[in-house]
């Protein structure tokens, strides 16, 4: 689960819970019956992508050839039909960008003192320009807080300044930042999309910067620097442009919380003060005083790379469409583990979610097709920054406009049966009322997520639809374990993120416990039957920022 590259919506916030519009909690949801779910296939699937034959699933590479051929005998096999029509794929155009012969990052002060910072130890970087050679040469250092440029809140952390030319230094996360409240001027503990670094590199590009380097800082970033270095070393993806992403600054990275003080430190600042500072309006950006070098090497080369598409027609309005999406691939050939072990294999992350839609496309099968018809879409290139999710929802087979809304899958919880499910984004759309009849009729509570500050809703392939009007739900299995409670719930998720996740010890282990898996996909099936079943046209909630869009899209219909 990582992103990269969006174009922006200002101000997409992860709102407080709405109330859900009446019209749609006063409907009567069908009735559904949940078939034998298939235990065996989850754990073949995702044993199989997560595999060392695989190599990690990274899009161009053997491992996504390997990928979609399986995918599309699972698919045949469970009794789609291709998606596209005589084809199972869609091409999804990309450009492979792979640094090499990164120099350090230097650090010249006012009186030509130069302080080194190591790649992968201090500092990584990459381009979006599809050029041979980044020369970043004595680039002048500018603190400008949250990167911020927000009109609507009357809130501009380039107020003022020419960046052009000049190495923008940038705190991860906003400024609401650390509140226990969801009210603040930037959804208050809630992330926005302000937060997400995506945002940040895009604001700076705008602003004619040559550099943007993001602070980490491990709890408003929601992950260790291990998954920074496993994700912004090797091949990168991007999506292809006409310009080669010349509009686009010349590297993006991130810095350790710990580079950013010494830096702060020889411009005689003190990082403690300027964070505090940058949390307020009207703050001034600070000109560090000291200048930047960078340089590294490019090899890059455009790629296709492809989304697999299946498709149960539906049995009485097939041109009305419910989506389930997973993306397939996973990072590749990473940092090693200290074994030597360097597959990202991705077994939870997502050969679990992929696995996930075979399994729900033979039950489907079984239980035969429900009125509208279901696609069932495994996207690419999800950790390069929801790409293949995005060039779908951008060049549609099936019109947005018919798509009645969909489930996404990315990670299943191995932690074990829960009380609750997660929800992600809880309280947007009308589609909380499937969610709770499900939860209902498995017994388990449909909980709201308890960290919106990690920014989860802008981190999966839903985001792509939903950012074009498209109602989408992204839930988990909750941390209150069935055994353990949350306190045991909490813990695995946290052993998971700081020791396998975006790294090579995320593989398949034979004695994990599928039973959580099991329920959590029976409320897949449940949530896409219904909507599949009944003839509403879910809607974002009142004044959430999708509402316009799909309003716009099915009044066009």
């Amino acid at each position: 689960m990582r992103l990269i590259y969006l174009a922006l919506i200002p101000a997409l916030a992860l709102c407080a819970c709405k109330k859900v519009d009446s019209d749609m909690a006063a409907s009567a949801l069908p009735e559904v019956t949940v078939p034998e779910m298939s235990e065996a296939t989850m754990k073949e699937v995702t044993q199989t992508l997560s595999s060392d034959d695989f190599e990690g699933r990274a899009p161009g590479t053997a491992g996504e050839e390997k990928t979609i051929a399986y995918l599309t005998q699972k698919f045949k096999a469970a009794g789609l039909e291709p998606g596209n029509g005589n084809s199972w794929f869609q091409d999804v155009p990309l450009v492979e960008i792979s640094a090499k012969n990164t120099s350090p990052l230097t650090v010249t002060g006012k009186d030509g003192t130069v302080m080194s910072f190591a790649e992968r130890t201090d500092f990584v970087a990459v381009t979006y320009q599809e050029q041979g050679k980044i020369d970043l040469k004595d680039s002048d250092m500018v603190f400008v807080g949250y990167g911020i440029n927000a009109p609507e809140k009357g809130w501009n952390d380039y107020e003022g300044l020419d960046v052009k030319g000049k190495t923008v230094v940038i705190l991860v996360n906003d400024p609401d930042f650390g509140t226990e409240s969801l009210d603040g001027e930037f959804g208050g503990r809630a992330m926005t999309y302000y937060g997400r670094w995506t945002y940040k590199y895009e604001e700076a590009a705008r602003q004619g910067a040559a550099a943007a380097l993001i602070i980490h800082d491990e709890a408003p970033a929601a992950y260790g620097w291990n998954v920074v270095e496993s994700s912004w070393t090797g091949p990168q993806f991007y999506a292809q442009t006409e310009n080669g992403g010349a509009d686009q600054t010349k590297a993006n990275g991130w810095i350790q919380k710990s580079t950013a003080e010494k830096i702060f430190a020889a411009s005689g600042q003190d990082l403690t003060k300027a964070m505090a500072a940058a949390k307020q309006k009207g703050f001034k950006a600070i000109d560090l005083g000291v200048k930047a070098s960078l340089s590294f090497d490019n090899d890059f080369a455009k790629k296709n790379s492809k989304n697999v598409i299946g498709i149960l027609k539906g049995a009485k309005r097939p041109d009305e469409y419910v989506l389930y999406t997973a993306h397939w691939d996973h990072l590749g050939r990473c940092t090693a583990a200290p074994d030597g072990d360097d597959i990202c294999n991705g077994a939870v992350d997502n050969a679990t979610g992929t696995a996930a839609l075979v399994a729900l496309a033979e039950a489907f099968k079984t239980q035969g097709a429900p009125d509208r018809s279901i696609i069932f879409l495994a996207v690419t290139a999800e950790e390069s920054g929801l790409l293949g999710s995005k060039y779908y929802a951008e060049n549609p087979v099936y019109p947005l406009s018919k798509t009645a809304g969909g489930v996404n899958m990315d990670a299943f919880s191995m932690a074990g049966p829960a009380k609750n499910l997660t929800v992600i984004g809880k309280g947007k759309s009308q589609l909380d009322a499937f969610v709770e009849a499900a939860a209902k009729q498995e017994g388990r509570s449909p909980d709201a997520e308890p960290t919106p500050e990690k920014g989860f809703y802008y981190r999966s392939d839903h985001f792509s639809f939903a950012k074009l009007g498209v109602p989408m739900v992204y839930f988990e299995g909750g941390e209150d374990l069935v055994n353990g409670g949350t306190k045991a719930g909490s813990a695995l998720a946290k052993d998971y993120t700081e020791n396998r996740y975006h790294g090579p010890k995320d593989e398949y282990d034979p004695n994990w416990d599928w039973s959580g898996v099991m329920a959590d996909l029976r409320l897949y099936y449940r949530v896409g039957r219904m909507l599949a079943m009944t003839d509403s046209w879910p809607n974002w909630n009142e004044g959430d920022e999708f509402r316009a869009i799909r309003d716009k899209s099915r009044a066009e219909k």
